[in-house]
């Protein structure tokens, strides 16, 4: 069967169809899931697994483990959290922003946020105070001026007088809300997490001049430019709007425009993407697409949990359209209606995502405990996919803190 086929016009290739399996392995080689996790895991190695991913999300929901950590341990078997931290905290390695969401990126990339930064500094101001976060402009100084005295400090410690409006957990203090805007534009910076609670201190006290100075920071142009070419590289097809949406820096505007410059210097070319229902959907790749080593190489056979925010899975409509998987987080969903869990964990082999897992880190009982596995639509769980499971059950076990698995009573449930 032909992974690729082409439409001429006289000797030129216009367009190229990707089939869906095909594509699906372009996708995982990207996102490093097409081999078995293996090599070290010193910060080096994960700082190298994070330039490559371009960044990691980080999240504080720790059920079985946080989701940086499993991420990385998806891609590293070796993974612990502590090199993550030595990277992040002691050398410097990482610094932490937005994308689509709080998130760690390589330090040589922080010149490429400066663009965000400017543009938080203006749409933040608006949109603050529609969230009825008032007053936290006069409060900037005084936080700036306590952070220079007392060094790195917790939103905890500031404005500790203040009360929030309402006491919901979106009416932030002035202080607190000064604290979140004089990081989101640069002039503070989150030097490490205690508890999982940032700590901030001048960015000026912890970045040398070179790579925090907004004087020396690539314009505008340059940095849509960066953001185009990187998130189409590490997605390997993709439309307008999914380039946008990587970063989360450029508008679908700024990416659209430059898809048709880069499509008229020939950098780009249009392909047709096979979905896992068989529909088409135009993207651009790079002319290299049909010599992609990830097309005709065979995936790694060891299943793998990954988590809910892991970047294959960031794009839930992209995962939807290239691997049939339908997947929501239904940690804000009341109980009684969640169709499977509080935080459920999708299921990899090879090249497919097989199924779905409920199961929690019971620290406190040394265990790892599995409450339910939906298999996926047209999968059996045979005896062989049985023991795979278990086993990267008992790989999980150290990154979960615990030594043992146990199963609940008719924990095998049907296809989802």
């Amino acid at each position: 069967m032909a992974i690729l086929c082409a439409a001429t016009v006289g000797f030129e290739l216009t367009e190229f169809k990707l089939e869906n399996r095909a594509a699906r392995r372009v996708f995982m080689d990207r996102h490093l899931l097409m081999d078995t996790p293996q090599g070290g895991a010193a910060p080096d190695d994960i700082l190298e697994v994070i330039r490559s991913l371009g960044f990691v999300q980080l999240d504080s929901i720790n059920t079985v483990a946080r989701a940086h950590d499993l991420i990385l341990f998806t891609r590293k078997a070796r993974y612990l959290p502590k090199s993550l931290k030595a990277l992040y905290e002691k050398d410097r390695g990482l610094f932490e922003h937005w994308t689509h969401d709080a998130a760690v990126i390589p330090m040589e990339f922080y010149p490429y946020w400066q663009m965000r930064r400017d543009r938080d500094a203006l749409k933040l101001q608006k949109q603050w105070k529609n969230w009825r976060r008032v007053g936290f402009e006069g409060q900037l100084q005084a936080v700036l001026d306590q952070i220079r005295e007392q060094g790195p400090l917790s939103s905890s410690k500031v404005g500790k007088d203040e009360k929030r409006e309402s006491g919901g957990w979106w009416d932030w203090h002035p202080s607190k809300t000064a604290l979140e805007y004089l990081w989101r534009t640069g002039a503070l910076c989150v030097v490490g997490r205690e508890g999982f609670q940032k700590q901030y201190d001048l960015t000026e006290r912890v970045l040398e001049q070179h790579i925090h100075a907004p004087s020396n920071a690539p314009d505008t142009e340059e940095t849509i430019e960066w953001c185009c070419n990187g998130a189409l590289d590490r997605l390997g097809f993709a439309t307008h709007t999914e380039i946008a949406a990587f970063w989360a820096h450029v508008s679908t505007a700024e990416a659209k425009a430059w898809c048709i410059d880069a499509l008229a210097r020939g950098e780009i070319m249009q392909v047709q993407i096979e979905g896992a229902d068989g529909v088409l959907k135009p993207a651009f790749a790079r002319p290299t697409l049909p010599d992609e080593p990830a097309i005709n190489a065979a995936p790694t056979s060891r299943l793998r949990v990954l988590s809910p925010f892991d970047p294959a899975l960031r794009d839930r409509k992209r995962a939807a359209r290239l691997f049939g998987f339908e997947y929501t987080v239904e940690m804000f969903v009341p109980e009684p209606k969640r169709k499977y869990g509080y935080y459920v964990f999708p299921l990899l082999e090879r090249d497919r995502l097989v199924g779905r897992v409920d199961m929690k880190a019971f620290r406190d009982r040394d265990t790892l405990h599995v409450k339910a596995l939906w298999p996926e639509k047209g999968v059996q769980w045979m005896p062989a996919r049985a023991i795979a499971f278990e086993m990267e059950l008992h790989r999980l076990t150290e990154l979960a803190g615990v030594s043992k698995v146990s199963f609940e009573d008719q924990w095998l449930r049907p296809n989802a």
